[in-house]
């Protein structure tokens, strides 16, 4: 898929914001920031998550995953490109920022979520069909695992305008994984560190790649004790963790340091680069770094919009 200068001028019409990473990292506070900054500058964004785009439900992935290990394979996850329909979600990317529309589906974590789809028989662990975008949204807001996903025929991450990378320290993501799936989800310990290890591939090649295209990165990291994630009695909280914040490019978005540092209580630099904050600042951070940058996108795509009137 070949991008032109035409389709590039298309996409600020149609902008797309991308926050891509793992669990552990802090993904309801930046769910919350996006939707507080959306709402206080009257934005209607298209939000699509990025477990919709998972090949296989609950119940088949459970399948597959058996499948592999009976044909020795021990590196089948939700975190590679076998599991994950990755030409498709370029695709809504391509087809959304040269035309402000797409189809994405919903995948239902949970009986809350599927209740309202009882009626279709779908349930916890399925997906709803495939559908249309709302109408005449201002952009597309991606969340999830893959939005800077990378193979030798796809590069989801080229059609973002705006991509932000989360991301735990690795021994926090595996505290957060180890207490969420013993402890609410009843696995026993021994599963969830198979599970663990046989991610790892796809995290090194897969997950990891992406912090490397994205523009902002934001990644926790606890100031306790994490050595050992399997006797860690219990998750670090934001109080108990600094936020490391890159910026790839401080020049492209006009970062200003000096006001953050001022904002930001208890924050340093540490490169010409970073700012490290307190944990339990991130989402004041977000909207302090990412309320101008969006405001810039949306001057950008009124601008536009305006050409094409005159």
């Amino acid at each position: 898929m070949v991008v032109t200068e035409g389709e590039k001028t298309m996409s600020i019409r149609h902008p797309i914001i991308v926050v891509t990473g793992s669990s552990g990292a802090g993904t309801t506070t930046v769910k919350e920031a996006f939707a507080h900054m959306f709402r206080r500058e009257g934005i209607s964004p298209a939000v699509v998550e990025g477990d919709s785009f998972h090949r296989y439900n609950r119940a088949e992935m459970k399948r597959k995953t058996a499948e592999a290990e009976r044909e020795g394979c021990r590196r089948f996850s939700h975190f590679g490109p076998e599991a994950n329909l990755f030409e498709d979600l370029e695709n809504l990317f391509y087809t959304y920022g040269k035309t402000g529309s797409g189809k994405r589906r919903l995948y239902l974590h949970n009986e809350e979520e599927a209740s309202p789809y009882t009626h279709l028989g779908i349930g916890p662990g399925e997906f709803t069909p495939w559908d249309v975008l709302p109408p005449q949204t201002d952009l597309l807001f991606y969340e999830g695992l893959h939005g800077c996903a990378q193979t030798d025929s796809v590069n989801v991450g080229r059609h973002a305008d705006l991509k932000i990378g989360v991301v735990p320290v690795i021994n926090l993501e595996w505290i957060q994984k180890i207490h969420r799936d013993t402890r609410e989800r009843g696995y026993a310990e021994q599963i969830v560190m198979d599970t663990i290890l046989r991610r790892m591939y796809d995290y090194v090649h897969y997950i990891v790649p992406q912090f490397k295209m994205t523009d902002i990165n934001f990644q926790r990291v606890p100031v306790v004790d994490t050595s050992d994630p399997i006797i860690a009695r219990d998750i670090p909280t934001a109080d108990e963790s600094l936020v490391v914040i890159r910026f790839r490019k401080p020049e492209k978005f006009g970062v200003d340091f000096l006001y953050l540092l001022q904002m930001l209580h208890n924050s340093w630099m540490s490169r010409r680069n970073t700012i490290v904050i307190p944990g339990a600042k991130m989402g004041l951070a977000m909207e302090l770094i990412l309320t101008p940058i969006i405001r810039h996108i949306m001057a950008e795509r009124q601008r536009i919009v305006d050409n094409e009137i005159v």
